[in-house]
Parts: structure tokens; sequence; C-alpha cells
């Protein structure tokens, strides 16, 4: 099982040569999701060897061109290439009808079934879930109705320890019970879980945070997440800019990660405006002990070294 993120797109609004819009890839125990999806998202996916067919989920932030342009090409595509699986989309209201139409507007129906999920910013809510992991949206703070999105892995199964297990003479059906952490009788001796088996591995968790403005509202949504990624399209000296538009700073992207007790952070929906993202990192750095920004084609795999949070001179990428 693995949990790894792959940013496809870490600019905002417009492409430029080195970055691409919004898009990401994620992997999480097999559970394939991409989150929102630029204009030339399917390029990427190529790019950086992704299996676009493997998707079986995609979420959508909010209905800003930057953040879902790529959708109707991309299921073009999946159809071209014999998609017959279905592929759940969710997103805020009026995804559907929007998707639909442009669709339409193609004139060559999909050969696969595509179910849509609307939901309401607000209140947190489950929007996704499985034996392995739970996926929740919540309400940001921006100029149109956007949801921010939570990947958490469900608890797992305890591992055996093979010695203690062998000496005692445990049948093999009754392993499932030791895993779940159950009790049970063997030969007439009482048989204790805890004896037999060793921790379960690490939870993990990763939270996005597209287009917003900081706000206290989504602290409790983020809170103790293994990573999040928090929009930093501006650095301090555009803090007006950052205001009037409803997006944060790269400093203020680290704050609300420390608020919220967050172990990592990437900063990402970089402004075209900046040449490299060394400013933000530097704003950022200053305030959140593990950060880095992003760039298109930038893996992180959850529970690997943390040595790409925790270089010298906080240059990371593009």
């Amino acid at each position: 099982m693995s949990f790894e993120i792959c940013i496809l797109g870490s600019g905002a609004a417009l492409p430029t040569n080195s970055r691409q819009a919004s898009a990401q890839y994620i992997n999480c125990n097999e559970r394939y999701i991409l989150i929102d999806c630029a204009e030339g998202t399917q390029q990427q996916l190529r790019k950086f060897k992704l299996k676009l067919q493997k998707i079986q989920l995609i979420l959508i932030s909010h209905l800003h061109g930057d953040h879902f342009f790529g959708l109707p090409g991309l299921l073009s595509t999946m159809h071209l290439l014999g998609r017959n699986k279905r592929l759940t989309i969710i997103g805020p209201p009026g995804l559907e009808k929007l998707i639909s139409a442009m669709l339409a507007a193609g004139g060559h129906p999909l050969e696969f079934d595509l179910k849509f999920q609307e939901f309401k910013p607000g209140k947190e809510i489950c929007v996704f879930e499985d034996r392995l992991i739970e996926i929740k949206a919540f309400a940001l703070k921006h100029r149109i109705p956007t949801l921010g999105y939570r990947i958490n892995e469900k608890p797992k199964l305890l591992n055996l320890d093979k010695q203690a297990i062998a000496a005692a003479g445990i049948r093999i059906e009754d392993l499932p019970k030791l895993k779940a952490g159950l009790s049970f009788y063997h030969q007439g001796i009482e048989i204790h879980a805890k004896d037999f088996t060793l921790p379960a591995a690490p939870l993990y968790s990763y939270a996005y945070c597209s287009d917003t403005k900081p706000s206290v509202s989504y602290l409790d949504s983020i809170a103790e997440v293994s990573l999040l990624y928090h929009e930093a399209t501006f650095c301090e000296q555009h803090l007006d800019r950052a205001k009037s538009t409803y997006h944060s700073t790269a400093k203020q992207a680290a704050e609300q990660a420390a608020k919220a007790k967050c172990e990592r952070l990437i900063l990402g929906h970089f402004s075209s405006r900046y040449a490299d993202s060394d400013l933000h990192l530097k704003e950022a750095s200053a305030i959140h002990p593990k950060v880095v920004a992003a760039y298109d084609g930038l893996k992180i795999e959850l529970g690997k070294s943390d040595a790409i949070f925790e270089h010298s001179d906080k240059k990371i990428g593009q």
C-alpha cells in the first residue's frame, strides 16, 4: 500500500512554459484520484507516465476555468481509449450541467457511465468512503463556492508477530482475528491479540486547499494532517491583491498550516507574475519547519523520507 501525491499543475490562472494550472494525481492504497483538472491535464498525465484510465474518482474544487477546463478533453480521451468503467466526479453545484453541455457540444457521447455528485460548500461532509480510505469535503473562502478536500487512511490491521504465532501453534484460520485485535480461545487457552501482534502501519492524510483566503473556518478540517497543499498565489508584497481576489500569500498559507498543526506543507497555485517560487518558500519557511514549493512533476510519498522538506537553502524544483 502507498500514499503518493503527484503535482501535475502548480500554477494559477494562466499556464506558462514551466507551470500548468491546477491538477493533482493521488494514489492512496490503490485508489486513484484526480484533484482538479486544468487545461492540459491529460498531457501532464502522459508526461509524468501516469495512467489516466486508472482514475476512479475526480474531485473538482470550484468552477473557475483553471480548475476544470481540462475535464471534457480528459473524458473524451478516456472514451477514445475504450474506457468502460464508471467514473465518479465530485464537485460544487452546477458541475454536471456544465460538463454535460460541453460534452454534448462535442457530439460524441461517452461509452462509459459518469456519476456526478454535487455538494454545496458548507459543513464538512464525507463524500467518499470504502474499507481503506475516506474523503471529506469542506468549504473554503473564495469568490465563488469552493470545496477543499481531505483524504484519510482508515485504521489498518495489526501486523502479525510470526515467531510468537509459530511458537504457540496458532491456526492459520485464526490469524484474521489477531490482525483485527480480537481475543479467542485456542486449545482451552485464551489468546490475547496484543501478545501475538505488532503495531499497525502508521496512518496518513492529505488535505487540498485550492483557491482561498486564510480563514479559521476550515482549520478544523485540515487539523494535524500529514501533508497539506495550500494555495500561495502571492508573496507579501502583493498582500492587497491577495485580499481583493480572495487568495493567500505564502506567509498566510504557512500560518494556516502552523495553526492547524499540519506536519508538512506544499505551497502551490503560484501567480505567473513570479519567475520562480524562491520568495514564497523563504516567507513560508520562516513560519513552518517543513515546507516545499510545488513544481510540475513533484512526487511525494507519505511515509518515506522527509529530506525534500529539510534542505538547508529551502530551494526546491523550479
